[in-house]
């Protein structure tokens, strides 16, 4: 089968597509034909050899599989043929992979192989860190650095769907009226010397309620002095490159808190919290309350450069990988 493989860490440059054996799986997964697969930020870490964990040298990236099922255990629940998406820990840039039956989820109809895809690993992280670590609630103000990639935009519609105020923050016009788009009530510019200062204005007395933050590095310490009493800082990854230092003394002065959320700890910690969260999105998704901006669909072997435009920080919404080009989406599937 063809699939992307990592042979050595590095960039996008390195990975080479290549005929490899077909994946085999275990009476605990599932075998899936793969139509479709997102790119995330983490598959750069990952190939990179900087991730949270380094799968053995060499490996097929990808970290979601939206497809039909090839194979499943008897029990499981799935059949030949059905349509699901999978949280994988790594494998889905390829023409098959395998994924544990508990982390497999059938697709509702009106869900397209590279909606699905788009709606799985940004989505399903997001929703974790704004739901199950940050409780935000209606009529809170959410604030969003990096409003414009694939978590970003998640976020922004996320919280709207939540029924919460979002404040985006985006580098460029372009990426902040994606923003306004996507649900944003206010949107303003990360180059802005007073950036924290409009946010302060729009937010009003009590604050920002809830920072979800992507990005890390030069955004935090402003950021984090928006937040008002009692307010929640969740930090979900470090676009920007730089781990910020966390300035304890100032939790204590209104009460803050700054919490870390990741998809993968989740998934060994809190599984039951997956299906809930793809059953929330899944509906979410039938109400139009979310939908996730793809602006880049690709064939597998282009799948380097899709992750060229995260690292370039070029990425708006999704990039999809269409694995089985022309054949990605059912007749009334949108």
């Amino acid at each position: 089968m063809r699939a992307i493989v990592c042979r050595t860490w590095g960039g996008p440059e390195q990975l080479t597509l290549t005929e490899v054996p077909e994946p085999v799986s275990t009476p605990e997964e599932v075998k899936i034909d793969v139509h479709a697969c997102s790119v995330n930020f983490a598959d750069l870490l990952m190939i990179g050899g900087t991730y949270q964990t380094r799968p053995e040298l060499p490996f097929v990236p990808g970290l979601e599989a939206a497809g039909t099922i090839a194979n499943a255990p008897d029990g499981s629940g799935f059949k030949p043929g059905d349509r699901v998406v999978a949280i994988l820990w790594h494998g889905g840039y390829a023409e098959q992979a395998v994924a544990s039956v508990q982390e497999t989820f059938l697709l509702p109809s009106g869900v397209s192989f590279d909606v699905a895809a788009a709606l799985t690993s940004a989505y399903v992280s997001t929703a974790l860190a704004l739901i199950r670590v940050a409780h935000l609630k209606p009529s809170e103000v959410l604030l969003v650095l990096g409003a414009s990639g694939g978590v970003g935009l998640a976020a922004v519609q996320l919280g709207k769907a939540l029924g919460a105020r979002v404040i985006a923050v985006a580098s460029t016009p372009a990426k902040r009226l994606i923003a306004l788009e996507a649900g944003a009530d206010r949107a303003f510019s990360s180059a802005d010397d007073d950036w924290k200062d409009q946010v302060l204005a729009a937010a009003g007395p009590a604050g920002v309620s809830v920072c979800f933050d992507p990005v890390g590095g030069p955004l935090f310490d402003p950021a984090l002095s928006t937040l008002g009493w009692g307010g929640r800082y969740v930090l979900v990854g470090f676009a920007a490159g730089q781990i910020p230092s966390i300035p304890a003394h100032r939790l204590l002065v209104k009460h803050r808190a700054v919490l870390g959320s990741s998809l993968r700890y989740f998934r060994y910690h809190d599984p039951a919290a997956l299906r809930e969260t793809m059953d929330q999105l899944f509906a979410w998704y039938a109400q139009g309350r979310i939908t996730p901006r793809i602006t880049l669909r690709l064939p597998l072997e282009q799948t380097a450069d899709g992750l060229r435009t995260l690292a370039e920080r070029r990425a708006i919404g999704k990039v999809v990988v269409h694995v089985r080009e022309g054949r990605d989406a059912p007749p009334g599937a949108t």
